[in-house]
């Protein structure tokens, strides 16, 4: 997954636990945290991989 993808993924999650918390629904809260965490990984699963191409390994 690229770093934009990630960081959209990351955006979204943010928004869902905005919502959330807005109608106090803690399901929805935990569901858009959990989605942050995962854009998270996922940036940084990427950002590995370019610092690997880079690094000609």
């Amino acid at each position: 997954m690229s770093k934009a993808k990630s960081k959209a993924k990351q955006m979204k999650g943010k928004m869902k636990e905005s919502v959330g918390r807005a109608v106090d629904d803690r399901s929805m809260e935990a569901e858009g945290r959990g989605e942050q965490m995962s854009g998270m990984a996922e940036g940084l699963a990427a950002k590995a991989s370019e610092r690997m191409k880079k690094s000609g390994r």
